[in-house]
Formats: structure tokens, C-alpha cells, sequence
């Protein structure tokens, strides 16, 4: 059986060995599952176990002469079995060997994605424990808002990566789904309980109902689901993209010594990580399309969906695998400037206190579209002068001064407040 690979290993589950391999599992465990039920003679399944095997280069060859892929495999098989392979696939259509096949390749390829999706959530725990307290500017249109902490920033990433978490976990029972039921999947020329016997001791269960096939509803699903882990590590990627630009530099992927990030350019040290997820999310998002479509199939079946799926299973499953190990990598990588995040907040003289300011005005008595006014003047005059400072222009502002003492007005800049709740979300979160 599949169990987990590393990376490399995981395009080795989608070649064309590993598709074999599990073609070979199924009618093996097909044929116990016949032995059990008394069909077929223990000495002929020991037979069949001891020299069952394939060569892909000889299927190969007998493909190119019968043009169909489990005919090919299933006289290369009988090639070394002899006279006990006439047991092999009694009663049995081709698309329960490539169904159920493609089950226990989907299955491990989720198992293995869950491993790194782990990973990551491991790495995304210790960088938002880290700075719950390192203040920074939280924006919205991309514009200065109120303060934050980077902790919190990334405690918003984690809590997307551990849905995700449980979105593979339910895949994982989604496409662990095989089907021995023969043409037209009525069952006729087999038994249910070979199927149940079958899918039993590869891990699996029985489709509820296959009409020869699989429905493809549930690839639909697998598909959309890596895409959509693959958006939520986009969105990681977008983020640390934007607050590594030259203006920001709040956060910096990781630059290798001797790395270089332009030919022209010595100084350049580039997002080219968090560019990659980026980009390679746009992929797996393009899948989303011809998985959907492969779900109306004419009548009880036909093979539209084949070709698209040699294709678009494996890519999917090998991109999203890559783009975990790449955001794991970047996130324990990361750079934190804390100077630069106060700076950043800081900027005008802290005009993003400015709600602080303006409740503070309402509270003591001014009404609030005066005060509005009031905090709106001086906050735009800082924004738009060079040098502009908020806090000294509203300390020079008799009105302001009037209603609020040195002390009250600077008890508006702090960020106590902003921080005070956030135990809620460490709570939630377990960190």
C-alpha cells in the first residue's frame, strides 16, 4: 500500500509504476477477497501472489498492439502467473481496477499533503506566538487603519491552515472510495461482498452507488479542495509579498548566503517564494473548470474524464505538495523588523489614532460630528505636508486642548487597548 512520501516520493505515487502498482493491489485483494468467499482455490491465489508482478515497458508494447491499458497490464500479468491468472479479474470491469486504483493513489496523495499541511501549521503556531505583542499598523484598501500585532496578523493565517486542516481530513474519506461491481455496476457477474472484502483490505470503502464508475463528483471535490488550500496559501503569499516592498520592509523572506535576487541589480533581495505560491495557486485554480466538467458523463458512462484526469490529478496533487514545503520554508524563514513596523505606525505623527482621539473628544462633551471634524482637519493637514505631525497639531489646537489634557492626549496614542482583547483569539487558538 501507499503510505506517505516526501517530495520527491509524492510525484513517484502519480507515475506510471505506482498507477500499476495499485492496479495490481486491487486484483490481487480482489482475488483473496474470491478465495475467502470459496471461489477460488488457495493453492491457485498463493500461486497468483507469489508471481503476480509487471513491467510498464512490456504493457508498453501490448498497449501499442490492443489499444486499451488494463487488457495490456492484465496479459502482462498472466504473462507470469500461467494458468492460475485465469482467476485474475473474474467478473470485473476495467474501471474497477482504474477506480479503485485511483482511490488508494488519491488516498496517499491527501495523506501526504495532510503531513505537510501539519508542518506548516506547526510553523504558522510559533511565528504568531512569537509576536503577539509586536505592535504594527493594520490596513484596509491598503491604507494605514488602526494598530494590530503581527501576532495577530498571523494568527489569522493560522486559523485558515487549521480549516484546511480539517478540509483534507474530510477529502481524505471523500476519495477513499473503490468499487468492484462490474459493467454497468449491477453487480451481475460478481458479488457485493467481493467488493466489500476487496475494499476492506485496501483501506477503503464501497462507492455507495457506481454506475461502472466512481462518480466524479468526488474528484471534482479533490480538485477543488487543493485549490482552494492552495488560495489560502496565496493569500499568505500576497501578504508577505506586500510587506516586504521597499516602502513597508515589515517582513523579509529569508535571502541564502551567495543568493542573488537581479543581474542588473546587486541590491535587489526579492519575494521570489511567496511569487511562486502565488503564481502556482493560479494553476491549480485553472483545474477547477475541467474537474466540474468531468462530471457529466454520457449515460452510465464514458471516458472524457480520462484524459483530463492523467493530466490534472497528478499536477494538482504534486503543485500543492511543493507550495506547502515552499510557504513552510518561507514562514520559518521569515524576517520581523519591529522598527520598521513602529515606524510605519508612527507615520504622520500617529494619525492612525485618530479614532482614539475623536471618542476621547465625545466623551468629554463635544459633540461628535464637531469632533470628527476637528480630528479629520488636523489628521489630512499631517498626511498631506511634508513632515506632517498629527499629535503636535492637535496639542497645538486650543479647542483639543481645551477638552483634553497633556495626559488624556497621550493616553490616545497608546495601543493598549488595541492589544487588551486579543486574549480571546490566543484562547481560541491555543497559543
Amino acid at each position: 500500500m501507499i503510505e506517505r512520501y516526501s517530495l520527491p516520493e509524492m510525484a513517484r505515487i502519480w507515475s506510471e509504476q505506482a498507477k500499476f502498482q495499485t492496479w495490481l493491489e486491487v486484483e490481487l485483494a480482489a482475488c483473496a477477497a474470491q478465495c475467502e468467499l470459496g471461489r477460488v482455490p488457495a493453492e491457485a491465489l498463493a500461486e497468483i501472489q507469489a508471481k503476480a508482478r509487471f513491467e510498464p515497458e512490456r504493457i508498453a508494447v501490448i498497449e501499442a498492439e490492443v489499444r486499451h491499458d488494463v487488457i495490456a497490464f492484465l496479459t502482462n500479468v498472466n504473462e507470469h502467473v500461467g494458468d492460475s491468472g485465469r482467476y485474475i479479474h473474474v467478473g470485473m470491469t476495467s474501471s474497477d481496477v482504474l477506480d479503485t486504483g485511483l482511490a488508494l493513489q488519491l488516498k496517499a496523495s491527501v495523506q501526504a499533503l495532510r503531513h505537510e499541511l501539519d508542518g506548516l501549521v506547526s510553523a504558522l503556531r510559533e511565528l504568531a506566538g512569537a509576536h503577539k505583542d509586536t505592535v504594527m499598523v493594520g490596513r484596509s484598501h491598503a491604507i494605514h487603519g488602526e494598530p494590530i500585532t503581527f501576532g495577530f496578523k498571523v494568527a489569522g493565517w493560522l486559523a485558515e491552515t487549521l480549516r484546511n486542516q480539517e478540509r483534507l481530513e474530510r477529502l481524505e474519506t471523500v476519495v477513499a472510495v473503490g468499487q468492484i461491481s462490474g459493467a454497468m455496476g449491477t453487480y451481475a457477474n460478481t458479488d457485493p461482498e467481493v467488493e466489500a472484502l476487496t475494499c476492506q483490505r485496501l483501506g477503503l470503502v464501497p462507492d455507495t452507488v457506481s454506475t461502472q464508475v466512481i462518480g466524479r463528483d468526488r474528484h471534482a471535490d479533490y480538485v477543488q479542495t487543493l485549490a482552494l488550500v492552495g488560495t489560502s496559501l496565496e493569500r499568505i503569499s500576497t501578504e508577505i509579498r506586500n510587506l516586504q516592498r521597499t516602502d513597508v520592509l515589515e517582513v523579509e523572506e529569508s535571502f541564502a548566503k551567495g543568493q542573488k535576487g537581479s543581474s542588473a541589480m546587486p541590491h535587489k533581495r526579492n519575494p521570489i517564494r511567496s511569487e511562486r505560491i502565488s503564481g502556482l495557486a493560479r494553476v491549480l485554480r485553472s483545474y477547477t473548470v475541467a474537474a466540474l466538467e468531468n462530471v457529466a458523463l454520457w449515460h452510465e458512462r464514458d471516458i472524457s474524464h480520462s484524459s483530463v484526469e492523467r493530466m490534472m490529478l497528478p499536477d494538482c496533487s504534486v503543485t500543492l505538495h511543493f507550495m506547502l514545503r515552499e510557504m513552510t520554508a518561507v514562514i520559518r524563514g521569515l524576517g520581523v523588523y519591529p522598527a520598521n513596523m513602529q515606524r510605519n505606525l508612527n507615520v504622520y505623527g500617529g494619525v492612525v489614532f485618530s479614532q482614539r482621539v475623536l471618542l476621547a473628544l465625545v466623551e468629554a462633551g463635544m459633540a461628535r460630528e464637531q469632533a470628527y471634524a476637528i480630528v479629520q482637519r488636523h489628521a489630512h493637514s499631517a498626511w498631506n505636508t511634508e513632515g506632517g505631525d498629527f499629535r503636535a497639531n492637535l496639542n497645538g489646537d486650543a479647542e483639543v486642548c481645551g477638552r483634553l489634557n497633556a495626559a488624556q492626549r497621550e493616553a490616545c496614542f497608546s495601543t493598549a487597548l488595541h492589544q487588551a482583547q486579543l486574549g480571546v483569539i490566543w484562547e481560541r487558538l491555543g497559543l
